[in-house]
């Protein structure tokens, strides 16, 4: 075998390798309050190595994104952009790669949506898929207090096999301003995905 053909060959390996340390993870962010969650999840989950990430907002997002944040920093971010009905998305179908779907912060009328079975766009979509698939769905939900049909439709959907994470900051990290204090959420989100991290833990060192 000459040099030229083993090149080829080790550079083939070298390309499936990657593909398979690769994570690909959906993320779907809705216009429930508390946008900076989702931005610092971005922030954090674009530095992070080895994954492909795609985005979804709805419009709704959009404007609470501008109106809490004060900015369009949701177009910056290097992820795969697709629309709220664009059911060609690659995670919009079980015979895709992804891995999880992060819910961040997620709307009590998707969470309905999702915990009755209605997938009326991609990003219920998609929760329907990481179900029907037995992956991962995180959703971050944002809202107090919760009424008796919220709490039934988090039942549903964890007993389906979804993650529920309330996006309830901590302190005890001693957070020294909004992100920080969204970070104490989103470490955990990060957690949950399996990523290793450098964050605060109880009675450890970072």
């Amino acid at each position: 075998m000459n040099d030229c053909v083993l090149h080829l060959l080790f550079k083939r390996i070298a390309i499936i390798h990657k593909r398979m340390q690769t994570k690909k993870i959906a993320i779907a962010v809705t216009g429930a309050s508390g946008a900076v969650y989702a931005k610092v999840l971005l922030q954090k989950l674009t530095a992070h190595p080895n994954l492909e990430l795609s985005l979804v907002m709805s419009d709704n997002a959009r404007d609470v994104w501008q109106f809490e944040l004060g900015t369009d920093d949701y177009l910056h971010f290097p992820v795969r952009r697709f629309e709220l009905h664009d059911y060609f998305a690659p995670f919009a179908s079980g015979s895709s790669e992804y891995e999880a779907l992060v819910i961040c912060p997620c709307s009590m009328g998707t969470l309905g949506r999702i915990a009755n079975g209605v997938s009326d766009n991609l990003i219920s979509r998609a929760a329907d898929v990481m179900l029907k698939e037995r992956r991962k769905l995180i959703c971050v939900v944002r809202d107090t207090p919760y009424n008796l049909i919220h709490i039934n439709n988090m039942k549903v959907i964890t007993e389906a096999g979804g993650i529920i994470c309330p996006a309830s900051p901590s302190f005890y990290s001693k957070p020294k301003d909004f992100d920080e204090l969204a970070a104490t959420v989103v470490d955990r989100v990060i957690g949950l995905l399996g990523l290793p991290q450098r964050t605060y833990r109880w009675g450890q060192s970072e």
